[in-house]
């Protein structure tokens, strides 16, 4: 998905980049579109704590996000800016190697495991409670 096209200081990418809950989020989102829910579910913080840190990430062009129905889904989307997209693919990348961010990966896999009636287990989103 692509951003914004408005242009993105390398200051502003790097002040985004520069926070664990931020990065712990881009984590999560790496290949994939994910719910808030499961934000607050796997970071254990508040949603309104987390919703800052994504308006953060959106504004610093490198987020986006989709309303379906009362949730908001958020992905990362290809900033305008090569070389911000750059910089974001190497940290990407490098957040694969962190033991916290790998235990995060396996919390959300798990957040979103269901069993189908035939007993095989898919990934798709929990049915959320209202």
């Amino acid at each position: 998905m692509k951003c914004s096209s408005k242009p993105v200081s390398l200051a502003g990418i790097f002040a985004a980049l520069a926070d664990t809950t931020r990065l712990r989020l881009l984590n999560l989102m790496a290949g994939r579109e994910v719910c808030v829910c499961h934000f607050v579910e796997i970071l254990g913080q508040s949603q309104p704590k987390i919703s800052r840190h994504l308006a953060y990430l959106r504004q610093a062009g490198i987020v986006s996000a989709r309303r379906e129905g009362k949730w908001m889904h958020y992905s990362i989307c290809a900033p305008a800016d090569a070389a911000v997209g750059s910089i974001l693919s190497a940290v990407l990348a490098e957040l694969g190697n962190d033991r916290q961010m790998r235990a995060d990966s396996g919390k959300l896999i798990r957040a979103c495991l269901t069993a189908t009636p035939s007993g095989t287990i898919s990934i798709t989103r929990k049915a959320e409670s209202a």
